[in-house]
């Protein structure tokens, strides 16, 4: 594995465990990004981090991908179920 990008961390107590932040420009050089699911393995000397899936939309992505047409008009298209009020 060659390092193309470094930076010098410190690891800090976050919760009940420890955390490391990852800065902005090692998460651009990394392709990492808000959501993005991770494995973390240990390795001889340290942990390695890897990308293994897509990142998570957030509600915002998710309503913006919404088409109507395509996803049958009405999120729920049923009659009433309960005590609803018009």
């Amino acid at each position: 594995m060659t390092a193309t990008l470094s930076a010098d961390q410190t690891i800090q107590k976050w919760g009940n465990g420890l955390g490391v932040r990852i800065t902005a420009p090692i998460a651009r050089a990394a392709r990492f990004s808000r959501g993005l699911p991770i494995k973390v393995e240990v390795v001889e000397g340290g942990i390695f981090l890897r990308a293994v899936g897509k990142p998570q939309l957030t509600l915002a992505q998710k309503l913006k991908a919404f088409d109507p047409e395509l996803h049958g008009g009405e999120v729920m298209a049923t009659g009433l179920v309960g005590a609803e009020v018009f």
